[in-house]
């Protein structure tokens, strides 16, 4: 079953959120990585070239892997990427791994973030550097890959083997790269029984630590001395790092922002901090991201019930008070469960997410997107400024989305045929 809206409308005709057809399969690719049972795609981005990259979680017969596949622009694979157009590797051998996102660098190579699986219930960060044709850089890390261990084991993590990508979870792998290079890491530390705490890590562009961010490399994220949850991160146009996630139990939404240096900017929210709760549910924070006037905008998800959920926020870390009265809104997509996962800004100042709908057969991948101000676009999806799509029989969730240079949206994830299927659809904008 393809798009619920685009069913019945004449071919040659293209709304706004309407899957393209032309695209691979009737709007849809199964991404290929030869030699694995089941695949989850976890990041995407467009390179300089027009392909597609694709990160993925792959199962094969000795376990997770990363996967770091490459696209051509219509969908097709490019086999002078890796092996027959993917990468599948480990971080270090004789462990299990996963992908989170990948990045191109100004020199054309890619920068694969994901988790090194430590033990059957711990993990690590960890990056891999490939050059344009995938394969390893020798000059970075142990032949191209690092794992981050920190002083005292503070980047050791839970492993949430349960739950697939896109489901929020405890585990985080949100990367970004400087204009410097340096790269900046997420980790979520469990001390014991119900201890939490984030850890932001800067990283110099050969992967080892950077002393020089308050330093020793990183800074621990506490709210209050509370649980906390990091899940994204995003670099502001001044070079002010923000991270976002959860605090506490039952949880509230966290946006935090600290300097370059990696000081605490005290002149963000409450001290640095901007707790963020909506009719006594509990909130997650998955993207932020940065509008052309500074303003910025969180997305996530609400609990009991779970809703797509956005937050615009001023400069100064204060909920925007024209944008719903300074509360979040939430948006309710059919009778499902709902969240976003993924946020971009387009250049004409409209902005695009990606999410999913919850729950079985009804898990579909939901696109929408928001004008300047935040409001829903009434003239993508046929009115409703979203669309929802199944690409399958059931738990379809998108994950990540990019924007190729004609415009056209490109969703990834994963569907369910019997085993996981990574998975790219687009859309026409």
């Amino acid at each position: 079953m393809l798009d619920h809206f685009a069913l019945g409308l004449p071919k040659t005709v293209a709304h706004a959120g309407q899957l393209d057809l032309g695209f691979a399969d009737n709007g849809k690719v199964s991404v290929q990585f030869g030699g694995t049972t089941s695949s989850l795609a976890t990041n995407m981005t467009v390179d300089r070239s027009g392909r597609i990259l694709v990160a993925a979680k792959v199962k094969t017969a000795h376990g997770s892997r990363f996967g770091l596949a490459r696209l051509n622009h219509d969908g097709s694979p490019d086999k002078s990427f890796g092996s027959l157009g993917c990468v599948i590797g480990a971080f270090e051998q004789g462990h299990e791994a996963t992908a989170g996102k990948v990045i191109e660098l100004p020199d054309g190579q890619i920068l694969l973030s994901g988790l090194h699986y430590e033990s059957a219930d711990r993990t690590l960060p960890a990056l891999a550097l490939f050059d344009q044709r995938g394969r390893a850089v020798a000059g970075f890390g142990n032949i191209g890959k690092k794992v981050i261990r920190l002083c005292g084991g503070l980047s050791l993590g839970l492993r949430a083997p349960w739950l697939p990508p896109g489901v929020p979870g405890l585990e985080a792998s949100d990367m970004r790269v400087q204009a410097d290079g340096r790269i900046l890491l997420l980790a979520n530390h469990h001390f014991q029984l119900s201890d939490h705490v984030g850890i932001l890590i800067r990283l110099l562009p050969d992967g080892s630590l950077d002393s020089s961010f308050n330093g020793g490399g990183f800074v621990m994220v506490r709210r209050l001395l509370k649980n906390t949850w990091l899940s994204c991160l995003a670099l502001q146009a001044d070079g002010n790092i923000l991270v976002g996630g959860a605090i506490d139990l039952p949880q509230q939404g966290l946006m935090a922002r600290y300097d370059p240096s990696g000081k605490l900017d005290d002149s963000f929210g409450d001290n640095g901090f901007l707790s963020i709760t909506t009719q006594e549910r509990s909130v997650m924070i998955s993207q932020i991201v940065q509008h052309g006037n500074g303003d910025l905008q969180a997305f996530g998800s609400s609990r009991d019930p779970m809703q797509c959920l956005s937050l615009k926020v001023r400069l100064d870390g204060k909920p925007d008070p024209d944008f719903n009265q300074g509360q979040c809104r939430l948006t309710q997509i059919g009778r499902s469960a709902s969240q976003w996962t993924a946020a971009q800004i387009l250049s004409d100042g409209k902005l695009v997410t990606a999410g999913a709908t919850i729950g079985g057969i009804e898990a579909d991948f939901v696109l929408a997107r928001h004008l300047p101000e935040g409001n829903l676009d009434p003239f993508f999806g046929q009115g409703r400024g979203w669309t929802r799509t199944r690409l399958g029989y059931s738990l379809d969730t998108a994950t990540t989305l990019a924007v190729q240079a004609d415009g056209k949206i490109l969703l990834g994830g994963y569907s369910l045929h019997g085993t996981y299927k990574a998975v790219v659809a687009r859309y026409w904008a």
